[in-house]
């Protein structure tokens, strides 16, 4: 189990609940501050004008709300902004959110019942999935749209997914014996207004970035190993006078699962003596898209050490308004609702891992194209040139797969729109960036799978899958074992989903 509470939660435990299936606990002594902070705001509020709990709501808030009226301000505040669209988010995106959601209100600085933690709680660990729309948050006042969907299931209505079925709210609470929250003082506010979509999408796209990263690295270390290139550009000597940790870190890496193949070459065993040829045959050095992989990947590991970073930070924090402060016996307004960090972190990941798909893209080409490695036949094609066709129709999407990467990475953090009669004037549009770094991590996978496919085919035309490295030997068999070698032309789009589903199921690299 993995316990949320007073100590900080950990991109590894947050894998553990989304991936493991870990169930979550609730510390005791975390809930008790979360109930000191609710009775805190209960008694202080009474009086008081307090922004969200007896005043409207954004540039509404010079309007004041009779007490008779504040709970209802709650209900109405939830349903009119449960107004998303286009596409559900994927459950594993939700449950992203829904941790985040929760590990922000167990720092009890909202001021929400107890009751709001336990039933977001049982949520998680009965997998039940409120049906939150990709489209509509601007990610400053918080996810406020996406939120409020979620804010619609915790008040028992709207939609849940359950077990592969979208249904009532209503009719799976009763079901599994839930019971929906009610409106004490704030709580309609308190839900919808915060970073966790973003932040949650954030986190499984950071797992998602590390196990690319992962295959990028290895896949780059198998080019290298298929084509015999010199091991010496990954030398420790080469890379360390470059002082970039990703770079040596890359190089380190790749050394490692190289180590004991039998195919790439030691240049002084080939070029440092005495040579009476004019021009070589050979290349003296490989292309960059062989040559330079630590100086390509290491900014990508680099960018995604300071991702983490700063995504686990906002998780751990606190992203409501106001902020209800128990110890300090006050309630302080202001902005950390704003998603600025999660936004230029999540622009900044799905630039990286463009690039990664680049460079995937690169060293595919290079398999295919005959005129580049004067060692594989057109395409890859291993029956007859001209009347089968190998991987050349895979290229195809690998190439425009890659050409959407690379028009999704335009940065949403520059892109701020004023809304809101121009109380937001400046926004993150935090979400989009999350939702579209996912989108270019989906699309990398698909990339990587059609370099995977291709190289396979390398390794059997070369008929060289005894002198490959230990690492490579595992992949090769693995993938054989669901894509077996081909050489008459079948439809390939199944094939590429079940490698695609190998990658993104397994981890060749612990970053």
């Amino acid at each position: 189990m993995v316990v949320l509470g007073s100590k900080a939660l950990s991109l590894d435990e947050v894998y553990r609940i989304l991936f493991g299936g870990e169930e979550l606990v609730l510390e005791q002594a975390a809930l008790q501050q979360v109930n000191e902070n609710f009775l805190f705001l209960e008694k202080f509020s009474a009086k008081k004008l307090i922004y969200g709990i007896n005043t409207g709501f954004g540039p509404m808030a010079q309007y004041r709300i009779s007490d008779a009226d504040t709970h209802q301000l709650q209900y109405n505040l939830i349903r009119s902004h449960s107004s998303g669209s286009g596409k559900w988010l994927p459950p594993l995106l939700t449950r992203g959110l829904m941790i985040a959601r929760l590990s922000s209100f167990m720092q009890a600085r909202s001021g929400i019942h107890p009751e709001v933690v336990h039933l977001l709680c049982d949520l998680i660990n009965k997998e039940v999935y409120p049906c939150v729309f990709e489209h509509g948050g601007v990610g400053a006042s918080g996810d406020l749209v996406q939120l409020a969907h979620l804010a619609l299931v915790l008040i028992g209505e709207g939609e849940v997914l359950y077990k592969g079925a979208i249904r009532d709210t209503a009719e799976v609470f009763a079901e599994l014996g839930l019971q929906p929250i009610s409106i004490h003082v704030r709580e309609g506010l308190a839900i919808i207004n915060g970073t966790s979509a973003m932040t949650g999408v954030g986190l499984v796209n950071l797992i998602e970035a590390k196990k690319l990263l992962g295959w990028a690295c290895t896949l780059s270390a198998m080019i290298n190993e298929i084509v015999e290139a010199f091991d010496d550009h990954l030398s420790a000597e080469l890379n360390i006078v470059k002082k970039h940790e990703g770079q040596n870190k890359v190089a380190a890496i790749m050394r490692d699962m190289l180590k004991d193949s039998k195919m790439v070459r030691h240049r002084p065993d080939h070029l440092y003596k005495e040579l009476e040829e004019e021009i070589f045959k050979d290349k003296v050095q490989e292309y960059y898209s062989l040559r330079c992989v630590p100086q390509i990947l290491g900014p990508i590991y680099d960018t995604l050490v300071q991702a983490e970073k700063l995504v686990v930070q906002e998780l751990n924090s606190v992203s409501d308004n106001p902020v209800v402060d128990h110890h300090h016996q006050n309630v302080y307004h202001g902005g950390n609702f704003h998603g600025d960090y999660v936004s230029l972190e999540m622009d900044k990941l799905k630039i990286a891992i463009t690039k990664l798909s680049m460079l995937s893209e690169r060293q595919l080409n290079y398999l295919l194209n005959d005129k580049l490695n004067h060692k594989f036949p057109p395409f890859l094609n291993l029956g007859k040139l001209g009347f089968n066709f190998g991987m050349q129709g895979v290229q195809f999407t690998a190439t425009s797969t890659v050409a959407e990467n690379q028009t999704l990475s335009f940065p949403m953090y520059v892109h701020s729109i004023p809304n809101n009669n121009d109380n937001q004037d400046i926004v993150s549009m935090g979400c989009n960036a999350a939702l579209m770094a996912n989108r270019v991590i989906e699309n990398a996978f698909e990339v990587l799978a059609i370099q995977v496919m291709t190289m396979l085919q390398g390794v059997d035309y070369l008929d060289c899958e005894a002198r490959l490295s230990t690492c490579s030997q595992k992949i090769y068999r693995e993938v054989r074992a669901i894509f077996p070698k081909f050489i008459e032309d079948t439809p390939k789009y199944k094939d590429l989903q079940k490698i695609k589903e190998y990658l993104i199921k397994n981890e060749p690299v612990k970053f």
